[in-house]
């Protein structure tokens, strides 16, 4: 077996390996749009892009079933695009290759892409399905939820007919979540001008990398590293000890991602240039003894560059120094009747600062309104009083729990059923899109769920194989057994 495609069930296998052909990072649809609209032609349903970018099918009940409450099986298109150093992979042209490891399938070099093609290609095999029976069911294959639910946020209200919305968006087979958390990002930027570097100064450049990174959402209580945070700890002291003036820094690359490399050109004295050496490998032992349990790999390393001309002004660079070792990162609370969920948190996920511009991108998630405002002020003053500008945007709300959802309680009868065992009722911290789809339609009942994916948004995304064949059971089972009107 050297191929997803030999994979069983075929009907799922084969769909997310022709989604793994077609490149569909965030932001660069058009051809995935254009694939699913040419597959909903070619299985012979009815299907349509929406002002949102949103791909809707639309499949009538079988004959009998038309008195059944109408599904809607909702997942999103896109993929993070994140890759290996060195990988030469080019996300908007090229094919994501696939490969099987034990109980698991992987990518090479980039992300899987199972986050949420699962998902698509559960929905493409109940689309193409010729002896499934089922009521009215509709398709919701939303666009650009990576990178702020936009699809979701630009979702027409009155575009959708059915009564009960299953979200094929979660990563863990036999939990079934009824709640997730609602989030907001929050960029603070400040423009400055340059001051000339010191021409008897050389530079050097200081990476940091091989972090585990991760999922903001599902992993951000793992206490995995965040590069950005420990790259200030080294900054700080190098410009304390070293005489280090600040060129330039660039760490993470994706809003929703916990970042794995961060990486800073400094200028100092010639003569300071051993001691800063020293310094890195010193720093390099404590982040390997902070974590020895958490992260392994741990580069860390100072390489020399030619010296640039420009560089941060010292009263501009020890404010933003300040702020970014002061900018709280991680788990703020758990939610006090689910202690084991985590309630609010936030990720620094970006800092860019060159050319005269510092910008620095987090996304703070709560389940609680009040304490996404409180996140968000917190924040807000810590930037302030570095004199940066602050704004946010792509606020969604988040999913209330409703334990008695009717939806929830046919899928853990049918888990029970076919697995011998009790389902799990889950909150999820990760933002799901139900919470936006449920503003816009009040009245659907609503639960996610999935088969099990591990480190979605890095590089060791994967899949386990063994679980696609029961969501793929329970999901086929489900449609059948969707209660009447």
């Amino acid at each position: 077996m050297n191929t997803i495609k030999d994979l069983q069930p075929t009907c799922i296998w084969k769909n997310f390996h022709a989604l793994t052909q077609v490149p569909r990072p965030s932001g660069h649809l058009e051809k995935i749009q254009q694939f699913l609209l040419d597959f909903a032609k070619e299985v012979g349903v009815e299907a349509f892009k929406d002002p949102a970018g949103n791909i809707v099918m639309r499949k009538p009940a079988t004959p009998g079933m038309e008195n059944r409450k109408g599904i809607i099986l909702q997942a999103h298109m896109d993929m993070v695009p994140q890759k290996t150093p060195e990988s030469t992979h080019n996300f908007e042209t090229d094919p994501i290759e696939t490969w099987i490891d034990g109980d698991w399938v992987k990518a090479k070099g980039t992300t899987l892409g199972a986050d949420n093609g699962m998902g698509v290609a559960a929905i493409m095999a109940v689309m193409e399905s010729k002896d499934l029976q089922h009521g009215p069911v509709e398709a919701l294959i939303t666009a650009d939820e990576e990178t702020g639910m936009f699809g979701a946020n630009g979702l027409p209200e009155g575009e959708l007919n059915g009564d009960i919305l299953l979200n094929l968006d979660s990563e863990h087979w036999g939990k079934f979540v009824i709640g997730s958390a609602g989030g907001i990002d929050i960029t603070a930027t400040l423009n400055y001008k340059e001051t000339d570097t010191d021409p008897e100064d050389i530079a050097v450049k200081v990476t940091l990398k091989g972090l585990r990174g991760g999922h903001s959402g599902l992993e951000i209580h793992e206490g995995r590293a965040n590069a950005n945070k420990l790259m200030v700890r080294f900054v700080r002291e190098a410009i304390e000890e070293c005489e280090a003036r600040l060129a330039s820094w660039h760490g993470g690359n994706m809003r929703n991602a916990i970042p794995f490399k961060a990486e800073v050109v400094l200028t100092l004295p010639k003569e300071n240039v051993e001691d800063l050496k020293e310094l890195v490998c010193d720093w390099k032992e404590d982040f390997e003894d902070e974590y020895k349990t958490i992260e392994q790999g741990i580069e860390f390393y100072v390489e020399e560059v030619e010296t640039p001309k420009t560089e941060v002004p010292v009263e501009i660079q020890d404010n933003l120094i300040n702020a970014i070792y002061g900018c709280h990162d991680g788990v703020i609370r758990m939610i006090p009747v689910y202690p084991e969920v985590v309630e609010t948190s936030s990720n620094l996920a970006i800092i860019d600062i060159e050319q005269g511009k510092a910008t620095i991108k987090i996304l703070a998630r709560s389940s609680r309104e009040d304490m996404k405002d409180y996140v968000v002020k917190t924040l807000e003053s810590c930037f302030n009083m570095a004199g940066m500008k602050v704004e946010t945007s792509g606020s969604y709300g988040g999913w209330d729990p409703n334990p008695e959802s009717e939806l929830l309680h046919l899928l853990l009868k049918i888990y029970k059923e076919q697995n011998g065992e009790d389902g799990i009722i889950q909150v999820d911290h990760a933002g799901l899109e139900c919470s936006v789809i449920l503003g816009k339609y009040p009245h659907l009942d609503v639960v996610s769920l999935g088969p099990t994916m591990k480190s979605p948004h890095t590089t060791t995304e994967r899949c386990l194989i063994p679980t696609i064949a029961p969501f793929w059971n329970l999901l086929r089972q489900a449609i059948v057994e969707v209660p009447e009107k």
